[in-house]
C-alpha cells in the first residue's frame, strides 16, 4: 500500500561522489572495516597507526603530494589538462611507511587494486584471520549481485560509467538489508548493458522488492518491461506530444 512507503530514492546515473577520491568501496561503507583491519595489524599497533591513517581524506597516511589521489593534474592554459602519476608515491596513494603494513602479505594499495571478485576470494581465503573479514565480504557481495565484480575496489568514481554509478548505488541499498519500505525510482538502468547484465540487474531489482520495497523503472527495454508487475505506457509521442497514459496493465494484458 502506498501509505506504507516511508522514503523515496531516485537512483540516477550521476557520479557516486563529489570527490575524485570517492570509489565503490568507500561508497558502500566497506572501506571503514578494511581500514580497521589494517589498523589492527601488529606493525600498525607498534607504529601507532589508527584507521584514519589508511584514509585518502585525512592527513597522516596518505601521500600529501597528490592528497591520496595517486595522480597529479597539470593545468594547461589552452589545451586539455594532463593527468600524470604522482612522482612521490608513484600512484600508490599512501606514504611508503604505511605501505609496510601488510595483511596476509598484501598492503592497502595492493588490496585497493583488486577487483571486487578478487577481493571476495582473497577475504574468503583468509576469513579465519580476523573477525572483520566476514563483515567485509558481506558488504562486497552486493557489488557482485549487481554485476560489478569486475570493477576495482579503489577505482575512482569519476572513471565509472553512468550505468556503473547507478548499480553501485543499487548495491549500497541492497547491502543495507530490510529497512523502512522505500520507493526506488530508476531512470533507464539498462543503458549500455549486455543482455546477460540485464538479467543480473533484474535479479537485484527483485531483491529490493523481496526486502519489502517498491520499484518504479523508467525503461524501454522489453525484457525489463516483461518482468514488471504493472506497466504504464506514456505517450503517445515524446516531448509536447507526450505525457499521457496511453495504456496500463500487466505485461500479459
Amino acid at each position: 500500500d502506498v501509505q506504507h512507503i516511508k522514503n523515496i530514492e531516485f537512483i540516477d546515473q550521476n557520479s557516486i561522489g563529489k570527490s575524485s577520491r570517492s570509489n565503490p568501496v568507500t561508497y558502500i561503507g566497506a572501506y571503514e572495516e578494511i581500514r580497521k583491519l589494517f589498523a589492527e595489524q601488529p606493525l600498525s599497533k607498534q607504529m601507532g597507526y589508527t584507521p584514519a591513517h589508511f584514509s585518502f581524506n585525512k592527513e597522516g597516511g596518505r601521500c600529501e603530494e597528490c592528497k591520496g589521489e595517486g595522480r597529479i593534474t597539470v593545468e594547461m592554459q589552452f589545451m586539455a589538462d594532463i593527468t600524470l602519476p604522482c612522482e612521490a608515491c608513484h600512484g600508490l596513494r599512501f606514504r611508503k611507511e604505511l605501505l609496510e603494513v601488510e595483511y596476509c602479505v598484501t598492503n592497502i594499495s595492493q588490496l585497493l587494486d583488486l577487483s571486487v571478485d578478487e577481493a571476495v576470494e582473497f577475504f574468503e581465503a583468509n576469513r579465519a584471520s580476523s573477525s572483520l573479514t566476514s563483515k567485509i565480504i558481506d558488504q562486497l557481495r552486493p557489488l557482485q549481485k549487481v554485476g560489478l565484480g569486475y570493477i576495482k575496489l579503489g577505482q575512482s568514481g569519476s572513471t565509472l560509467s553512468g550505468g556503473e554509478n547507478q548499480r553501485v548505488k543499487l548495491a549500497y541499498y541492497l547491502g543495507k538489508g530490510k529497512k523502512l519500505p522505500t520507493l526506488f525510482i530508476f531512470d533507464e538502468p539498462t543503458t549500455g548493458l549486455h543482455f546477460h547484465d540485464i538479467r543480473t540487474l533484474l535479479q537485484a531489482l527483485q531483491a529490493l522488492v523481496d526486502q519489502g520495497h517498491s520499484v518504479i523503472v523508467i525503461e524501454h527495454n522489453l525484457e525489463v518491461i516483461q518482468a514488471a508487475d504493472w506497466v504504464i505506457d506514456m505517450g503517445p509521442e515524446g516531448g509536447k506530444a507526450g505525457g499521457y497514459i496511453v495504456a496500463e496493465g500487466t505485461p500479459e494484458a
